[in-house]
């Protein structure tokens, strides 16, 4: 067994401090989530999801910064709201979504049922990255999208 003086032990606490905090850096981190109701089916999947059924949809979506404004917050909360509430509201929720696509587009279309398309099938996974996608091009610094299909799946997208 090797018995270490004091100044060696404090010489190994200076050197690990000193490399951990020469190969990182402080970053503040807020999160926020948002709730609304979706419909939707998985086009050539053999499952569940590949009939028209709803779920209660959830995403956490988190920002992240070097430094704090002002007011030392990474953002208001409510600036956040504002962008993707007022989106979901018009976009997903109580709307049917599926892919571009779905035979099922032009029957809803003539029933005037509300829908979303979407380029690709409409998984969590697609989910997270559109919503990701949506914050970073209104320029927040979006670093992670959670999107919660059922209390116990989820998906995530944390960028390129």
């Amino acid at each position: 067994m090797w018995l270490l003086t004091t100044r060696e032990r404090l010489w190994l606490l200076f050197v690990n401090n000193f490399l951990r905090d020469s190969i990182t850096f402080t970053m503040f981190s807020v999160s926020r989530e948002f709730h609304f109701c979706y419909g939707h089916r998985l086009l050539d999947y053999d499952g569940k999801c590949a009939h028209l059924h709803g779920h209660n949809g959830r995403v956490e979506i988190t920002l992240e910064s070097e430094t704090l404004d002002a007011c030392g917050m990474v953002l208001d909360f409510s600036e956040l709201k504002h962008i993707v509430n007022d989106w979901l509201d018009e976009n997903l929720d109580h709307k049917m979504v599926l892919a571009e696509d779905d035979p099922l587009v032009p029957v809803l279309t003539a029933l005037h049922e509300p829908m979303y398309l979407m380029p690709c099938p409409p998984t969590a996974e697609n989910f997270a990255k559109m919503l990701f996608d949506l914050v970073k091009e209104r320029g927040y610094p979006v670093c992670k999208v959670v999107f919660w299909e059922t209390d116990k799946c989820s998906a995530a997208y944390r960028g390129e």
